[in-house]
């Protein structure tokens, strides 16, 4: 073993400049991380809010408690909310929800959400995380639990110690883990490009070792996550030609009628429906307690 392994400089600098992490793609391809995927707010609204959303959420949702993670009266911050997938059933639960989403189509979304409410309220912040003074905000070590659900503000160690900042008790973060699949993306590569696709970015590699690093108690859990996914034609087109993009692929015209050619042949119904998810890793980390949490058997 070299002492590389266990230097935190090395390993924040190699995450910091790591060009296939999604940050790093996302800035090369031009694209803004914040706004790539404005258009797809109804699809992310109907995906989350969907019986495989809701079953997928509840799982996660019930792993936080079983690590000791308890929702009536706890100052929430979530953190990249999108529609509000998490923030509505944290707030449901008794939580006291501040949900930041800079997002236009996806706060508004989420505004619409807790409309529906029957109990429990969620304060909607529309400034990006990263650019909050969280000094003036009042929010360092001010909520009890900071949730960070597949947000691109994590995009360094630097972006993970502002989250873990502002947490009372619990930091939640998760992010890919590699072996990123996208059975829409896998179709089209073929008549793109002979070139092999690049390797899946994982930013679970250089989260965990820092944390390991930096001496922070924490448990984690690396899963298998699919969805299905229904796109009209148009919407896959777009879906399409960004990953194209993130993989630097040029979304030239030549590109887009290929790619249209295709659509139009195989899905003439405009019904595209595919497979896409992945290796996803969660992190609890631990601030307050940082013993190993075990439930009362007393309880019920």
């Amino acid at each position: 073993m070299t002492n590389d392994i266990l230097d935190a400089s090395i390993w924040e600098e190699a995450w910091r400049t790591d060009p296939t992490t999604f940050a790093n793609r996302v800035k090369k391809s031009g694209l803004d991380p914040a706004h790539a995927f404005d258009d797809k707010a109804k699809i992310f609204d109907k995906q989350a809010f969907s019986e495989e959303g809701i079953r997928r959420r509840e799982r996660i949702i019930g792993w936080l408690e079983d690590q000791g993670v308890a929702w009536k009266g706890a100052s929430v911050l979530d953190v990249g909310a999108a529609s509000g997938g998490f923030s509505i059933p944290f707030a449901e639960r008794g939580a006291e929800v501040t949900a930041v989403e800079p997002c236009v189509p996806l706060a508004d979304l989420l505004l619409e959400n807790v409309g529906k409410l029957e109990s429990g309220s969620v304060k909607l912040e529309r400034e990006k995380f990263e650019t909050i003074d969280l000094d003036t905000a009042g929010w360092r070590d001010a909520f009890d639990l900071v949730f960070a659900s597949m947000c691109p503000t994590v995009s360094d160690w630097q972006s993970v110690e502002s989250l873990i900042s502002c947490a009372r008790q619990y930091c939640y973060i998760s992010t890919t883990a590699g072996g990123r699949e996208h059975g829409l993306l896998d179709e089209i590569w073929p008549l793109i490009t002979d070139r092999q696709r690049e390797s899946d970015h994982s930013e679970m590699v250089y989260l965990l070792q820092l944390l390991y690093l930096k001496g922070y108690s924490y448990a984690s859990l690396i899963t298998r996550e699919m969805k299905t996914t229904e796109l009209s034609i148009d919407a896959a087109i777009e879906e399409v030609m960004v990953l194209l993009r993130l993989q630097q692929i040029p979304a030239d015209e030549q590109t887009r009628r290929t790619v249209t050619e295709y659509m139009q042949r195989t899905y003439p119904d405009n019904k595209v429906v595919f497979q896409q998810g992945g290796r996803f890793g969660k992190v609890l980390v631990q601030i307050r307690d940082r013993h190993m949490y075990s439930r009362d058997i007393r309880k019920t």
